[in-house]
């Protein structure tokens, strides 16, 4: 699959919601689409080498937006587009945005365009600016923003971790929670009402498509919809908006979750929220009875479900090719097979 989708000559405005490997791969599937792609991406993290610069800066974590520039720098396409020793520049610099310093000093573990990324937001005073600057000195198409330009914190409600089953505890912080033994029921960000970013909330009432997800569902994915203004642009918004749901449960975060209470959990945190499709990948999800569940808790939303090989196979990772022609499929319209259920939308 190559070239821009048919919707003008630089195709669809996609927006992608998310942070780390999943938002890699859903800015990885979107560039077969368009080369007009914003990420807009959390700023929760405090683990590694992001938590370290966050907590000796306190600036916003850089490690999920560098993933994010390293995503459109690299994709398939974006490569494609250029001649042949422009492209092998490019995933040098990819590359060189990815490494991690080794050893065991102060660099040992940071990775290079984390460090640049601070260093440009020290010396432009605007994490927006600096990551602009960054898209235009590695020639990057497409655009990172973060969802909020303070570091936030997340915040869950645990139960299991008292001796009385029914108690909750609140747990801090972004790696407390993906780690905890305990069940996460609920998650908040700290401060309350956190300010969005005014370029996010813009990109996404321009946009033609909005994506949200695959991810951490408590810590990548949800977190997009507690933002008070980025959670009323993403319902005003006119652009589809498109919901694509993790292959497998995450321990930690999401353990026996079935595809089904991610969408639950979901619609508990924003039951204003509509959207259009519901993408599941159809192995994760048992024919019959789960189906037909999962098809009302999609339509929670207002959504259809669509089921669909969206999976590298014999992986809990998504193909961004997969992807790509999914999607493609619902924005073209195309009507879809049917499955012998006759019930749920499949795509192909």
């Amino acid at each position: 699959m190559s070239g821009p989708a048919a919707d003008g000559p630089a195709g669809p405005r996609i927006v992608a919601l998310g942070g780390g490997h999943g938002l890699y791969a859903t800015l990885t599937a979107m560039r077969f689409l368009s080369p007009e792609v914003t990420a807009i991406v959390t700023v929760a993290d405090d683990g590694g080498s992001s938590g370290r610069l966050r907590g000796e800066l306190d600036l916003i974590p850089p490690g999920d937006l560098r993933m994010a520039l390293a995503a459109l720098l690299v994709a398939p396409t974006a490569l494609a587009d250029k001649p042949a020793a422009a492209a092998e520049e490019a995933q040098l610099w990819g590359a060189l945005l990815q490494h991690r310093f080794g050893g065991h000093g102060a660099l040992a573990g940071h990775p290079i365009g984390n460090l640049l990324l601070v260093g440009l937001t020290e010396l432009l005073g605007d994490p927006i600016e600096a990551l602009d600057h960054l898209r235009r000195l590695f020639d990057v198409t497409g655009r990172v923003l973060p969802m909020s330009t303070v570091p936030l914190v997340i915040e869950a409600d645990v139960t299991g971790l008292e001796a009385d089953p029914r108690l909750s505890r609140a747990i801090l912080g972004q790696v407390a929670v993906a780690t905890t033994p305990g069940k996460v029921r609920r998650v908040r960000l700290l401060p309350d009402r956190a300010p969005a970013s005014p370029e996010a909330c813009s990109a996404i009432e321009d946009a033609d498509l909005v994506v949200l997800g695959p991810g951490s569902w408590f810590s990548s994915v949800i977190p997009h919809v507690l933002v008070p203004d980025q959670l009323d642009a993403l319902i005003s918004t006119s652009a589809r908006k498109m919901l694509i749901v993790n292959l497998a449960p995450e321990p930690g975060e999401t353990p026996g979750f079935s595809v089904e209470r991610h969408l639950h959990v979901l619609h508990a945190h924003a039951d204003r929220l509509r959207i259009d499709d519901v993408l599941v990948d159809e192995r994760s999800v048992p024919a019959g009875r789960e189906r037909d569940h999962l098809a009302r808790a999609a339509a929670l939303f207002g959504a259809d479900l669509h089921l669909g090989e969206l999976a590298v196979p014999g992986r809990h990772v998504h193909d961004p090719e997969r992807v790509a022609r999914a999607v493609a499929g619902l924005m073209d319209d195309k009507p879809l097979p049917v499955q012998t259920d006759g019930k749920h939308g499949r795509l192909s």
